[in-house]
């Protein structure tokens, strides 16, 4: 059984155009801090980043932001977290924020969004590490990209015993009841599978 304490969250650098996305990143932020789990992000202020882990924060939880020094200038780290990292590059980033994670979740985002959650999708598919990984459905937003996974799958390109492993929420209030339901089944975090290839 895999131990959950923190929950890292990708997400917007901008809030979307669709009311629903923001009040489901603060209502996973209260139930964050309410669970006693903490929050890992990308330690901007802006966008679904920062209504996410201002409500976290706004309820009492804890806050680790990371963030690379040129993002700094753009985004403008989120001030009040309880640690804040800046890092040289993305690659750091990226690296840290999974070393302090024990489970991911994918709110609507961008690119950068969409990069994060294929990478861990990736990592998983190869064996390189089993925790989880929740796809917040919020709206329908992600429904293309299952679509799409799907389209992979019928197309022979997600080959038999490289299965995508994840997880879907269309509610924010489904996903910490999956990720510990995925952790009692798996195995120990290794933490060494990733972490020393990247």
């Amino acid at each position: 059984m895999q131990k959950i304490k923190n929950i890292c969250v990708y997400c917007g650098s901008a809030e979307g155009d669709d009311l629903r996305y923001a009040a489901a990143a603060e209502n996973f932020g209260r139930l964050l801090a309410k669970s006693g789990l903490g929050l890992v992000f990308g330690g901007g202020s802006c966008g679904l980043m920062g209504v996410t882990a201002r409500a976290v924060l706004n309820a009492g939880g804890r806050v680790t932001g990371v963030i690379p020094s040129f993002l700094d200038e753009r985004e403008i780290a989120l001030h009040g977290l309880t640690e804040l990292i800046v890092v040289d590059d993305m690659h750091t980033r990226k690296r840290l924020m999974f070393e302090k994670s024990d489970a991911f979740v994918a709110l609507p985002g961008g690119i950068g969004t969409l990069e994060e959650l294929t990478e861990q999708l990736t990592w998983i598919q190869l064996g390189r590490h089993a925790k989880p990984l929740v796809i917040a459905d919020i709206a329908g937003f992600w429904r293309p990209l299952l679509t799409l996974f799907a389209h992979m799958h019928n197309s022979g390109f997600i080959r038999e015993g490289y299965d995508v492993r994840y997880l879907v929420a269309e509610r924010v209030e489904d996903i910490l009841p999956m990720i510990m339901a995925s952790a009692r089944r798996s195995p120990q975090i290794e933490e060494t599978a990733v972490t020393e290839r990247m």
